[in-house]
């Protein structure tokens, strides 16, 4: 391509782009030195298509976008779940030990809130975005991506975005093999929902965990919840009226085991006596329960000190350790959970 004559107008990125025939923030990203896509070979015939049509960046301009306000803005879900307020307590604390404030907004699962509120915190002028609200469709991931904005996901994963999750097939797999270790062999699954990566991972788990054993994956011993306790409740309605009941059940996370166990023991069954039960995360209050709770530690102050450090490395220009890390959770064994009792019907 032969340079652009000189006709007293500087050449624009929209000129970039459309000789380039590509869109403008593609060409903020091909130009951008701190983002992953600039050492891409597309990002490099962008850059020859500017530099024949003479273009240079406006370093003002690039300065202002780059202008931090040690702020950094965290999307969750609800701080009513416990797993979230915990997170954004440790994000909280890892940020002020960096001289940085993190901002929480929340997003109640619902996709044009999260873009609203993450948006609203942008034009606030936060440096970055820590997201604990990805769902299998992305939502405002794909948008951040697109438009090189620094961001990193905690607990959850989506594509190209950086992230920091527990590893939940590992995490899962743990759960059950610690059933199947005590003999159990009729396992039941609260299933937690399907847009949720973290639930799917812990899901995947379970079954690996029963392939390995010979179990058969019975699809009536799963049982759909949300992340709720009310879920838990429901899950637990439905165990009651299976006629070949489990042995034991994993439930995905705690709230939902704190539901589906209220609703065993008021219909007069004992744990572990009939039932064993595991949860997940490890939040203060299961250790604490009449009957403590065996569960899945997940390393919240890790998960939480590596995402911070993943943003301010995008935020400094200092290249990311990896784009995708991945930290193990922890099997904690409690009172929940015992070899399985003899069935009434199993003498003779």
């Amino acid at each position: 391509m032969e340079a652009k004559e000189s006709s007293g107008t500087r050449p624009t990125i929209t000129d970039v782009a459309e000789a380039a025939g590509v869109a403008r923030s593609t060409v903020s990203r091909a130009m951008n030195r701190e983002h992953r896509f600039y050492r891409s070979p597309s990002a490099a015939r962008i850059r020859a298509v500017a530099e024949a049509l003479g273009y240079e960046p406006n370093p003002t301009a690039a300065n202002l976008r780059r202008q931090q306000t040690n702020t950094i803005g965290v999307l969750v879900s609800r701080l009513t779940d416990t797993v979230m307020a915990m997170l954004f307590e440790e994000i909280a604390a890892a940020s002020a030990a960096r001289g940085y404030h993190a901002l929480v907004a929340t997003t109640y699962d619902d996709p044009a809130l999260e873009r609203e509120n993450g948006l609203a915190m942008l034009a606030s002028r936060v440096d970055g975005l820590i997201l604990t609200t990805a769902t299998t469709e992305g939502g405002l991931c794909t948008e951040l991506l697109e438009r090189g904005i620094p961001h990193v996901l905690a607990l959850r994963s989506y594509g190209e975005s950086p992230s920091v999750v527990g590893d939940d097939v590992l995490g899962g797999y743990l759960a059950t093999r610690h059933l199947i270790d005590l003999g159990h062999r009729r396992i039941g699954l609260v299933a937690g929902p399907d847009h949720a990566p973290t639930a799917l991972s812990r899901r995947e788990g379970y079954r690996q965990a029963l392939r390995e054993a010979g179990i058969e994956d019975a699809p009536e011993l799963v049982y759909p919840s949300s992340f709720s306790m009310e879920s838990g409740e429901a899950a637990a309605e439905a165990f009651l009226a299976t006629g070949d009941r489990p042995t034991a059940v994993f439930a995905v996370n705690d709230n939902t085991a704190f539901g589906f166990t209220s609703v065993i023991q008021r219909a007069g069954l004992a744990i572990p006596k009939d039932l064993s039960i595991v949860g997940y995360n490890d939040i203060p209050l299961v250790a604490r329960l009449p009957v403590p709770l065996t569960t899945v530690r997940v390393p919240f102050r890790d998960i939480a000190s590596a995402t911070v450090d993943a943003l301010l490395n995008s935020l400094q220009g200092r290249p990311a350790l990896a784009a995708h890390r991945t930290l193990a959770p922890t099997l904690i064994p409690r009172a929940s959970t015992a070899r399985p009792s003899p069935r009434p019907d199993a003498a003779g």
